[in-house]
């Protein structure tokens, strides 16, 4: 009998021909993005890019900003984050993006600002599994130059003690006035695990995470936003895939401005 080989054992040259890539397109940069509203913001992100193709993979978008491959992927929660981040990691891709919507949870926050969060905290399943301990990092230059890049476009840019939780559904009020005590300031679901993978595979990894929820004022994504609320947050979604585009891909995305 064969010597039994797992998913996390597969090399390179094995996701490269699952994938159907040639080596010259393997993605300079991967974009993730949490949401459920899947075709939505897959239509908006691909807009941007050229020459879009879907690979073997359903959901993994190649396309081309500027001349150069990327790969986009609407992904929700850590189980499904860790994926693409995993094969794309094993490829070599130098630099990653989490974009999304994440909740706050101080009063300095406020809905349309942008959590771009230099420490996460893995409590959302995943991240210990490729060696996270009780805090992950994003990489700081990334960091630093994502919000310069938002808040020369009037986007509040925020760092923050930001916590990775397992779902949205499981959390109550109990559990929210708990992370406020411990002093996490902005909640999402992926980011953690990109950065823990990220440290996993030696590639650099960064957050763009819009503010939706306002769980210090127990205001959820499903209660409606007044109409400057609702226009922050359709500025800030847009914003967050050009600062990543620009981040992860310009060798300066601030030259010339």
């Amino acid at each position: 009998m064969g010597k039994h080989r797992a998913v996390m054992d597969l090399e390179r040259n094995e996701w490269i021909a699952a994938l159907g890539i040639a080596e010259e397109d393997i993605p300079h940069a991967v974009i993730l993005e949490g949401s459920w509203w899947r075709a939505q913001r897959t239509e908006w992100r691909l807009s941007l890019l050229e020459e879009v193709r879907e690979l073997a993979f359903p959901d993994l978008f190649l396309g081309y900003w500027k001349g150069r491959p990327v790969v986009y992927s609407c992904i929700y929660g850590a189980a499904r984050a860790v994926e693409p981040a995993h094969l794309f990691g094993v490829l070599g891709t130098p630099r990653m993006a989490m974009i999304g919507t994440c909740g706050a949870l101080h009063p300095g926050l406020t809905t349309g600002d942008v959590v771009v969060p230099s420490v996460a905290v893995p409590r959302e399943g995943v991240a210990h599994l490729y060696g996270a301990g009780e805090t992950v990092e994003a990489d700081p230059h990334l960091t630093r130059q994502g919000r310069r890049y938002l808040m020369e476009r009037d986007i509040k840019a925020a760092d923050s003690m930001h916590l990775s939780w397992v779902s949205i559904f499981a959390q109550s009020g109990a559990m929210v006035a708990d992370w406020r005590r411990s002093g996490y300031e902005s909640v999402d679901m992926e980011a953690a695990t990109l950065f823990a993978v990220a440290q996993h595979y030696g590639f650099e990894a960064v957050a763009f995470l819009v503010v939706w929820d306002q769980l210090d004022l127990d205001r959820s994504f499903l209660d409606p936003l007044d109409p400057r609320g609702q226009a922050r947050l359709n500025q800030a979604n847009q914003a967050v895939f050009e600062a990543a585009l620009a981040v992860l891909l310009d060798p300066d995305p601030m030259e010339g401005n």
